[in-house]
């Protein structure tokens, strides 16, 4: 089964992409969304014991949580180290999932995937890109989002340079959702061709 690694930094349209590897019949891991479960499950009394009064409705309430990060961002590295192991239990427990369903490929929406290393988890890795322009006003007009806290959250990630630079396949969302779609399909026509061939004795 050919494990795909799709990333991309923050408003890049990575979620978008994924949607369209999905509508396409690709089976798709979204990392943020298996975050979002843990926050209203397992992950919840871990992090209010680290970042207390980050609770509310049983929940992570992630504005306030976003809120002491900024006061003190050093505790990412204590979330990461609560959050990121229950992760990657979800992602095994989806990889023998689909193994058992005879899935010839998948998808692992990993936002910090150079950032953990989880590249070397995959046979491939698609790169969701734009230009920085067009990322900067898709950011800033999400809800409560500031020049600082965006700032905050590019120094945390690989620059799109150099996750290009990193890319087997790169997917451009800056023209249009139907430009990014064909793409998507173009990408998975060519692995389909490639693993007819043999290319993927691994995967």
């Amino acid at each position: 089964m050919l494990k795909i690694g799709l990333t991309g930094s923050i408003g890049m349209g990575k979620s978008t992409t994924a949607g369209f590897f999905a509508a396409a019949g690709v089976p798709v891991n979204d990392s943020d969304a298996v975050v979002h479960a843990l926050y209203s499950g397992k992950a919840a009394p871990l992090i209010d014991e680290v970042f207390p009064g980050t609770i509310k409705d049983g929940a992570v309430d992630r504005q306030e949580l976003s809120r002491q990060l900024t006061l003190k961002p050093d505790g990412f590295k204590r979330l990461e180290a609560i959050v990121h192991p229950l992760v990657r239990e979800r992602e095994d427990e989806f990889i023998r999932q689909q193994t058992d369903a005879d899935a010839e490929m998948v998808v692992l929406d990993i936002p910090l995937l150079f950032e953990t290393g989880a590249d070397t988890r995959v046979d491939i890795v698609v790169v969701v890109t734009c230009d920085p322009q067009i990322q900067r006003d898709r950011v800033l007009a999400r809800p409560g989002m500031t020049e600082e806290k965006f700032g905050m959250i590019l120094s945390r990630q690989t620059p799109d340079a150099l996750k290009r630079a990193r890319a087997d396949y790169l997917v451009d969302t800056g023209h249009s959702k139907e430009a990014a779609r064909q793409r998507v399909q173009e990408i998975i026509a060519d692995l389909k061709s490639r693993l007819a061939k043999g290319d993927f004795r691994n995967a």
